[in-house]
């Protein structure tokens, strides 16, 4: 039985370009985070918003996992070596999960304090502070900055196909939408008097469940690639359709496969006349490798197992 494995000539090389461009995307927003967050801190305390003040801190986990997924994006990049033969992609999926995951946190403590406060205000007698003018111009500004940059690093993302990039792009998104609903909520405790300043913290519970929400859709399919889910049915169909497109190809089985970080694993036994030679097979399945990496990109680890046509 013949066998080409990831590392044959037959491989191609990665776009180093991509990592050059995903580092850069993230750097920026980093950038920003970092100053929206202090901008957002200080607004907090000079508006006396909670709503402000959670909306800082979910800033503050933006500009945490931006950190974390620069690390990972470097370490993703690098090729395979002695001790990873499969290479350092799943440290992208291992970043996308952490961003899901600290969202989810973010969310439940947004949601608690802010609950905490509504049953003082409603059920105890508690008065809250009336927020600042400076807590909304915050939260306005936090949300064009915000869409923006979501807009940017998901373009991004989608043209370099990295989902740790989209995956931290809806972190910009839900921070934005938690501005939206902070803006909302300090609006209305400033505009509508002293008996709706509740609407502050019912800002901070809305924006709550949008982030948990959002930390669910990011962390199931990632940790879903991490405990190796084998890729959706109707790309496997697609897999083995295109090896077949070879007629010297046939009944391609025990196709196995998986995600490593943004690129496909395809471990899969093909026939071939038994009276070729060795140079014959292993052209074949050369051609088989290109197509499907033209198809699933350049990163995409193939292993081809030949097996005589009885």
């Amino acid at each position: 039985m013949a066998e080409i494995t990831p590392n044959t000539p037959c491989g191609e090389p990665t776009d180093s370009a991509r990592e050059r461009a995903l580092v850069g995307i993230i750097a920026a927003g980093a950038a920003v985070n970092l100053l929206l967050l202090l901008f957002k801190f200080a607004a907090g305390v000079g508006g006396h918003s909670g709503a402000m003040m959670a909306d800082a801190v979910h800033s503050l986990s933006d500009f945490a996992t931006d950190l974390i997924v620069f690390l990972c994006l470097r370490l993703s990049a690098r090729p395979w070596d002695k001790d990873y033969d499969y290479g350092h992609g799943k440290y992208e999926t291992l970043a996308t999960s952490i961003i899901g995951i600290v969202l989810l946190f973010v969310g439940i403590g947004i949601f608690w304090e802010g609950a905490a406060k509504i049953h003082a205000v409603l059920f105890l007698g508690y008065e809250l502070e009336a927020p600042g003018h400076i807590a909304l111009i915050a939260a306005l500004v936090s949300v064009v900055v915000k869409e923006l940059l979501y807009r940017v690093t998901l373009s991004a993302g989608r043209r370099r196909n990295s989902s740790t990039i989209i995956a931290n792009a809806w972190h910009h998104r839900s921070d934005a939408l938690s501005s939206v609903g902070t803006a909302l909520g300090i609006s209305g405790a400033i505009f509508l008097g002293h008996g709706w300043t509740v609407l502050d913290p019912i800002a901070a519970v809305v924006v709550s469940i949008l982030i948990v929400r959002v930390a669910i859709k990011l962390t199931v399919p990632a940790v879903n690639d991490l405990l190796e889910k084998s890729l959706p049915e109707e790309v496997e169909r697609d897999i083995l359709t295109t090896i077949l497109e070879d007629h010297r190809i046939s009944n391609p089985h025990h196709l196995q496969t998986r995600r490593i970080g943004n690129d496909y694993a395809i471990d899969v036994h093909i026939r071939v006349d038994g009276h070729m030679t060795v140079a014959e097979a292993h052209e074949i399945m050369c051609h088989a490798e290109r197509r499907l990496r033209q198809k699933y990109g350049p990163g995409t680890q193939i292993t081809l197992h030949a097996e005589p046509v009885k």
